[in-house]
């Protein structure tokens, strides 16, 4: 067994414990832990495959960004997880049901699941040859040239997500100043500016 396959199985053992632990740990600041070395151990899969700039960018966007996100909201809230745990638990027949289904599934998928003979030449004709191209220029042609089209349109559902989900959750409280900037914008200097005469001596 060479170094690269000894890495391989480190780093695939430890996607697949920090992957249950992040969903089967009872402290959710523990799950987002687990969550990063996830995504730290992932990125150690893509240098093996070659792929360092995804291994870069799974560092700087997920676990520099997303994950600390999800640390300082998991910190910063006050939210009572055992209220939230009682009222999932009434679902967990169901779940386990559903959960039941999909490893039968994936069971039903492993047990048929052929390679064909020219899969290999296949997948190898979709990117140009590493030896001519670097992987960075070569995953940038294929994302922004073969397949722009299919890319802007993950990059609509995506913004469309977003949008819904803010829409969703957004709430006007009577109770909660807000910013009026229009309001901001448009007021009289004349009648919001007060010019006062102090005198040496004096207060207002």
């Amino acid at each position: 067994m060479s170094v690269a396959d000894f890495a391989f199985y480190v780093f695939a053992f430890v996607v697949v414990v920090a992957g249950l632990f992040t969903v089967v740990s009872r402290n959710p600041v523990h799950s987002v832990l687990w969550l990063i070395l996830a995504f730290l151990s992932s990125a150690g899969l893509f240098v093996l495959l070659g792929a360092e700039f995804v291994a870069m960018l799974l560092i700087i966007v997920y676990v520099g960004a997303v994950a600390v996100l999800f640390l300082f909201v998991v910190m910063m809230l006050d939210v009572d997880f055992a209220e939230l745990k009682a009222e999932m638990a009434q679902y967990m027949p169901l779940a386990l049901l559903i959960g039941l289904v999909i490893l039968m599934q994936l069971a039903l998928v492993y047990g048929a699941w052929t390679t064909s003979e020219g899969a290999m030449g296949l997948r190898a004709s979709v990117t140009p040859d590493p030896s001519q191209v670097q992987n960075t220029a070569a995953l940038g042609q294929v994302m922004y040239t073969d397949y722009l089209f299919l890319f802007q349109t993950a990059a609509l559902i995506l913004l469309v997500a977003m949008v819904g989900a803010i829409v969703l959750t957004m709430r006007h409280r009577v109770d909660v100043k807000r910013q009026n900037v229009l309001h901001q914008m448009w007021r009289d200097p004349a009648k919001t500016m007060e010019m006062k005469d102090i005198k040496p001596g004096q207060g207002l």
